[in-house]
């Protein structure tokens, strides 16, 4: 075992720097893994640009949070695993004990504990992660393997929207999470409609299940939803490109007894105006689903390990951990997919 790694240190605004750091000793309750895939992702190209994330990682920190790899070794206190086990790691870990943990939402934990770490020849994943949401994976290949935290966000997502076969689905946005909800979407026997700006990203979108690719550019997102369904609208319109004028548009096209989910988040202090009557008198279900819980990254893993999600269809290309820099860059001009990062 080396007493140095590489590892991506994010800094603040748009500094992330590899550098060579002390390798992690695993205390009680943790094990060290050795990286073998880590995916790059657009929360964590978020937090590139703006430098920081209140709740997730404050700078210096190591960075990333998409991960699976080998144990290197235990510490105390960690009966069951072995070295040598393939593993992927959830980027958190609810209490168990607070109010919402106890009311079952888990993902609305008042004290979830975070992550951060992926981008780096070695990892240490904390207790409380290792006790709730760290899996064998088995024979799952490591890059589709880490795909797990993602894939579990998006199940919660779909099952929040009721989605049933026939139904008319709505994306909003094209990027890696807009084109997992399609492809679970199709998966129920949805009728999906993809609604992007980029034409590259649309065929990406016809590939993950969509029978309808809308070009949204200067058109009004709600308009040609609601011609594409005669202008009906769609039963389930997701919003999975985190901008308040797309969050409004999925409101205005989601049919009446249908329901919105704004899926992506905006910045703080976004608002957006709805209109009160229509959802009163129309029964429209406006709601919005938050991260992952353990059950759903055991179900994310059980899809990847069934086939019935194949995570390579959302990656589009491989790097050494040097690169990371560059790729995050990359990824805010709207450039990438997700990346597999190599150490």
């Amino acid at each position: 075992m080396p007493d140095t790694m590489r590892a991506a240190i994010l800094h603040g605004k748009r500094d992330v720097r590899i550098e060579r750091v002390p390798v992690p000793k695993p205390g009680p309750g943790e094990v060290l893994i050795r990286t073998k895939a880590a995916l790059t992702c657009g929360t964590d190209a978020k937090v590139y640009r703006r430098g920081y994330h209140a709740r997730m990682i404050v700078p210096p920190s190591p960075f990333g949070h998409e991960v699976a790899g080998v144990i290197e070794e235990l510490g105390s206190w960690t009966e069951g695993w072995e070295v040598g086990t393939a593993v992927v790691a959830a980027n958190s870990a609810p209490c168990g004990d607070c109010a919402p943990c106890r009311r079952g939402r888990p993902s609305l934990c008042d004290d979830l504990l975070f992550w951060n770490g992926a981008y780096a020849e070695y990892a240490c994943i904390p207790a409380r992660i290792v006790t709730k949401n760290l899996l064998r994976i088995g024979d799952v290949p490591f890059h589709k393997a880490a795909m797990v935290e993602p894939l579990a966000c998006v199940i919660r997502g779909v099952d929040a929207c009721d989605v049933r076969p026939g139904d008319a689905v709505a994306v909003i946005g094209t990027g890696p999470i807009g084109l997992m909800f399609m492809q679970l979407a199709r998966g129920r026997g949805a009728r999906v409609i993809a609604v992007g700006r980029r034409l590259e990203r649309l065929e990406k979108a016809r590939e993950a299940g969509a029978e309808t690719l809308l070009m949204a550019g200067e058109n009004d997102v709600a308009e040609i939803i609601r011609k594409e369904t005669g202008g009906l609208g769609a039963d389930t319109v997701i919003e999975a490109a985190g901008q308040p004028e797309t969050s409004q548009a999925a409101v205005l096209a989601v049919r009446k007894g249908g329901t919105v989910n704004l899926f992506a988040g905006c910045p703080a202090g976004t608002t957006i105006a709805v209109d009160a009557q229509a959802i009163h008198y129309q029964e429209i279900t406006v709601t919005s689903t938050f991260h992952h819980t353990p059950d759903s990254i055991r179900q994310a893993l059980e899809l990847i390990r069934a086939g019935t999600l194949d995570p390579s269809h959302f990656v589009d290309g491989e790097a050494p951990l040097e690169k990371v820099p560059e790729i995050l860059e990359e990824m805010g001009q709207g450039r990438q997919l997700k990346t597999v990062i190599v150490p």
